[in-house]
């Protein structure tokens, strides 16, 4: 039998758009036991931001931003894995005892997964560990009734961690954890608000056992490891039939009220259609960026980050949005930022 103690974990976090996984890992990566931990992030759109986000730069988190790892060409995921490895080997980056891949919420995890655990070079390095999965409790049973992914990252969970029960009404969540139970019966479940989550809770019993699994989580792992990878060019910001993202950058500080004003009115307007939108914000009077976070209808409140990431001191926004055309959105924001006399400087294309 193979010691599992020989190789790295591979551990993942997913869970569907807005569903807190950013915040989660944040979480995480604060307690000491993770010190030693890479971090793998995939983002889908045109401007990464969640690797900004975690207030964490160094040699051992990369950026997938090529678009969801469930639908780009697999040997993307598994180089930065080999590159980490190698680079680890050769002592150009810290010595990392486990690595976590944070998913883009519209990835089916059973592509990740098998990616790991069937790659000739990796399956000799690396091993499955828990897949920890969010689920909003705001809009988690929506989105399970209209996103086959979401339902894929629930079946395959290892441990399920219920978001924004604190905005959530009772009922609704208990129906919810219900129908979470009903689809996976058997990993532990938290609410992130109300129970302690820390990295021993989260990551006991760290090895990836489909046998304990639920018969839908067996039948679509098995699926999975008989696809060959994608032979096909996809479109990286495009997922699904009306599912599309894209960002806008703003050159100068921008009003907050004004900008809070927009925001709120385009969720309360198009919040069903806007299945995520983020960004990192220069605001007017302020040293510091401002993370902005929201999610069909719900806006959350903004973060006042520590310091700029980098060097850039744009304006950056990120939408995914189902069946809302990008032109809506410009122009209800250049109103706006017009009537703050804020004019956007710059758009990306």
């Amino acid at each position: 039998m193979t010691d599992a103690a020989a190789f790295t974990p591979v551990n993942l976090i997913t869970g569907f758009l807005g569903s807190g996984k950013t915040t989660l890992l944040q979480r995480l990566l604060g307690d000491p036991a993770l010190g030693d931990t890479a971090v793998l992030i995939n983002e889908f759109g045109e401007v990464g931001l969640d690797h900004h986000l975690l207030e964490r730069i160094d040699d051992t988190m990369v950026l997938l931003q090529s678009g969801c790892l469930c639908c780009t060409i697999r040997g993307e995921l598994s180089q930065a894995i080999k590159d980490l490895h190698a680079k680890r080997e050769r002592g150009l980056v810290p010595v990392f005892r486990r690595l976590v891949i944070e998913s883009t919420g519209l990835a089916d995890p059973f592509p990740i997964l098998s990616t790991v655990q069937a790659d000739p070079v990796l399956k000799h390095h690396f091993r499955l560990g828990n897949v920890i999965v969010t689920v909003d409790a705001v809009n988690g049973a929506a989105q399970l009734a209209r996103q086959p992914e979401c339902t894929k990252q629930v079946a395959v969970a290892d441990r399920l961690v219920l978001t924004k029960t604190d905005l959530a009404d009772g009922e609704a969540t208990d129906a919810l954890v219900a129908r979470l139970r009903r689809l996976n019966p058997s990993a532990p479940l938290w609410r992130a608000s109300e129970d302690r989550l820390d990295v021993a809770a989260l990551l006991s019993h760290d090895l990836f056992a489909l046998g304990g699994k639920s018969v839908l989580a067996r039948r679509l792992f098995a699926q999975e490891v008989e696809v060959r990878p994608h032979d096909h060019v996809h479109d990286r910001n495009r997922h699904g039939d009306g599912i599309h993202a894209f960002s806008l950058v703003f050159d100068g500080p921008l009003d907050w009220t004004v900008f809070g004003l927009w925001l709120t009115m385009l969720l309360h307007r198009h919040g069903n259609a806007v299945l995520r939108v983020k960004g990192i914000l220069n605001v007017e009077g302020s040293l510091a960026p401002v993370a902005v976070h929201g999610v069909q209808h719900l806006v959350h409140p903004p973060i006042h980050m520590a310091a700029w990431p980098d060097g850039d001191r744009r304006s950056r926004l990120v939408f995914i949005v189902e069946d809302l055309e990008r032109a809506v959105i410009e122009r209800s924001l250049a109103a706006f930022l017009t009537l703050g006399a804020r004019a956007p400087a710059s758009a990306v294309a």
